[in-house]
């Protein structure tokens, strides 16, 4: 039998498209969220989806001396982060397969659950001589997982009652704290009254967490415990007033391959969507939407920078290539330059919020979609140790 091996990354004047990853960046943004929220609250960082994109293994081991605990979405990331992190207290934000409950309980991850029955599978399967933590979810808005509020109280009363287990914390989820402030300030205050029957019923109870980032940000008088840092860790701020605090840690980085002059009324990739206007220069870049890059650009107006500089996108992006407008680029560009999809170069920058709006999606789309062919560069290792 042949041996497997992995081919060795491309060197970095060999790479066609990569993302770096600024670890300082990430280090940056839990402070800034440590400092809005004030000691009292501890952050529970979310780091599902390859930390949204940003690499789950470099990103949790950049963030373990900022955070008080890791969320991820199912049990192959949580094993994935207590092998970067050994003892990390890790949380399954989703919840888990009947499957996988047993070795949830084995391995001391901490399942978010939604009801009595829930917690029995868990109780039935937890080691004797375990007690599994367990984050007991209240729906109050968001319509995905959780006991309803009415059952609340009674449902706590039968899981508390249950061997091997211990409720260590009571958690909700806000659907919409960055659009509609009424509602948020209902659902915590709905949420606040819940939690002092609660606690009514178990003075000694630990926890409670129901701000996601747009919630923390804009509602940090509610975080007494934890919150749920995700999208702000990684530099972006779902509320604008917030982002001069943030450094993005995600750029996107491809090459010009190839540079053509065309004549007026030249159509540029599929459909012929675009017909040039002018004599054009243009650039055919390495990258599309196979590296994460969303045909959704196509027609939007989107922008790339190469030497700095805005150059418009033509046409439909294709699975592995797009093409800018270098033409009024005082410099000529030559193949093998180095040009930014997502992030700085020189004083311009594209941001994610703005690929997010001209694709019609959000930025956390943007960062999760990103599969660049020639993986990640990590920058700042010293934050990672």
């Amino acid at each position: 039998m042949t041996a497997s091996h992995k081919s060795p990354a491309p060197s970095s004047s060999a790479r066609r498209c990569w993302a770096r990853i600024d670890l300082g960046a990430l280090a940056h943004n839990a402070r800034a969220v440590a400092a809005h929220i004030g000691p009292r609250a501890g952050i529970l960082a979310v780091v599902k989806a390859d930390a949204y994109g940003h690499g789950l293994a470099e990103t949790a081991r950049t963030l373990a001396p900022h955070v008080r605990m890791f969320g991820v979405a199912n049990l192959a990331e949580a094993r994935e982060l207590r092998a970067a992190v050994p003892g990390a207290r890790v949380l399954l934000l989703s919840p888990a397969l009947p499957d996988e409950r047993e070795p949830v309980a084995a391995e001391g991850f901490e399942p978010a659950i939604s009801g009595f029955a829930e917690a029995a599978a868990y109780s039935a399967v937890t080691p004797a001589d375990h007690t599994l933590r367990v984050h007991l979810s209240i729906d109050t808005g968001m319509g995905r997982m959780g006991v309803a509020e009415p059952e609340a109280v009674e449902v706590f009363r039968s899981i508390r009652a249950l061997p091997r287990l211990r409720v260590e914390a009571v958690a909700t989820h806000l659907p919409c704290a960055d659009e509609d402030e009424p509602f948020t300030r209902s659902q915590l205050a709905r949420f606040g009254e819940i939690l002092r029957a609660l606690r009514a019923v178990d003075p000694e109870l630990p926890l409670s967490h129901s701000l996601n980032s747009a919630g923390l940000l804009a509602f940090p008088d509610h975080a007494p415990d934890l919150v749920r840092a995700g999208l702000v860790l990684y530099g972006v701020s779902p509320l604008s007033g917030f982002q001069s605090r943030l450094r993005p840690a995600l750029s996107m980085h491809t090459r010009v391959a190839l540079v053509r002059e065309l004549a007026p009324g030249s159509g540029i990739s599929y459909g012929r969507t675009f017909l040039t206007r002018r004599p054009t220069r243009a650039a055919t870049l390495c990258a599309g939407y196979a590296d994460g890059y969303p045909r959704h650009l196509s027609g939007s107006g989107a922008s790339v920078l190469v030497k700095g500089t805005r150059c418009p996108l033509l046409g439909r992006v294709t699975m592995d290539q797009i093409v800018v407008d270098v033409t009024d680029l005082p410099e000529p560009v030559e193949p093998g330059e180095e040009a930014v999809l997502l992030g700085s170069q020189g004083e311009a920058a594209v941001t994610a919020a703005e690929l997010a709006e001209r694709a019609g999606t959000i930025p956390w789309e943007i960062f999760t979609g990103m599969q660049c062919r020639d993986g990640r560069v990590h920058v700042g290792e010293e934050f990672a140790a």
